[in-house]
């Protein structure tokens, strides 16, 4: 089975997709990491190059074209599932699951993050907290197309497996 992990950026898909699949003994894809590697440069190069809807068509084939092991769990850029019909297409090909947090709590984590994120640079406080409610606003309801939802405060191996009925 394929797991597909969705959420804003910030609440873990990466942390949470390598435990899980440490745990199962299977295979862990970023496909962030992914893009860069066929790209050959950062997410912010190439969006800075080419533009956002050059970076959003290959990410989506970089989603649907790689291959995955039998057994894999796969992170998801924050904002995939929210083009083109990239969140159908991981529901059809695997089972999803989005880690929902707050704004509020996305700013704390991403403002104490070693992690660069052009599209944050000099937010910080109030300021980014509005900034990740009015993307939430956008994306969320993306988001809440994932077949299995698990609420990201506390978070363990076992509740990702509990929310995946694992």
């Amino acid at each position: 089975m394929k797991y597909f992990i969705v959420g804003f950026m910030g609440c873990g898909k990466t942390t949470w997709g390598r435990k899980l699949a440490a745990k199962w003994g299977c295979e862990f894809v970023d496909l962030d990491h992914v893009l860069e590697a066929q790209a050959g440069m950062s997410i912010a190069e190439y969006f800075s190059s080419f533009g956002e809807g050059a970076f959003r068509k290959l990410e989506s084939q970089v989603l649907k074209e790689t291959e995955y092991a039998e057994n894999t769990v796969v992170s998801t850029g924050g904002g995939l599932p929210c083009f083109f019909d990239n969140m159908d297409w991981m529901n059809a090909n695997g089972k999803t699951l989005y880690i929902k947090l707050s704004p509020k709590t996305l700013a704390d984590r991403l403002e104490n993050s070693k992690t660069v994120r052009p599209v944050l640079q000099g937010k910080k406080g109030d300021e980014l907290v509005d900034f990740i409610t009015g993307k939430l606003a956008e994306r969320e309801r993306f988001y809440l197309q994932a077949g299995n939802i698990v609420e990201g405060i506390d978070m363990s191996v076992e509740k990702l497996e509990e929310a995946l009925g694992v």
